[in-house]
């Protein structure tokens, strides 16, 4: 559900609340000209992925759970800003996990999902089949789209 004042998701029945998160993820994806994405929010000290379009299965279970400070969803969190690689498939900055690389994906980022106080509560990532390096502009675009999902 969406507070019609602030653009926020609002509390809803689970089932509910998941259903419009994939929904507005497939929409940032769609958006972004994007191929995958995935969101991941804070629960019992963990990243939990929430919705994802674009992982092969055996990706999503993988990254079903991400521990904070770990691959990319994880240092976004932990560093409360952007992460981003032109190509994960080579890259060597120690931001990208090798399991990252099971995705197919070479252009990714992923921001902070962040709170009203700006502290972090999740995970905003999307990525292409082909690198490509996000612009500051294309950056900002997936913050306000992150600050929406903060519920």
């Amino acid at each position: 559900m969406r507070d019609i004042e602030s653009g926020r998701l609002t509390r809803a029945p689970h089932g509910c609340y998941r259903r419009h998160m994939q929904a507005q993820l497939e929409e940032i994806v769609r958006r972004f000209g994007a191929d995958t994405g995935s969101i991941h929010l804070l629960e019992d000290g963990v990243l939990v992925l929430k919705a994802q379009v674009g992982l092969p299965p055996k990706v999503a279970e993988i990254v079903a759970l991400v521990p904070i400070g770990k691959g990319m969803a994880g240092l976004a969190f932990e560093r409360n800003e952007p992460v981003s690689s032109c190509n994960i498939q080579s890259d060597d900055t120690g931001n990208v996990n090798a399991g990252a690389r099971q995705t197919g994906v070479n252009g990714a980022i992923v921001v902070p999902v962040r709170d009203a106080d700006g502290k972090a509560t999740g995970a905003l990532g999307i990525g292409t089949h082909h690198p490509y390096d996000y612009t500051a502009e294309e950056t900002a675009r997936l913050l306000a789209d992150a600050a929406k999902l903060a519920g």
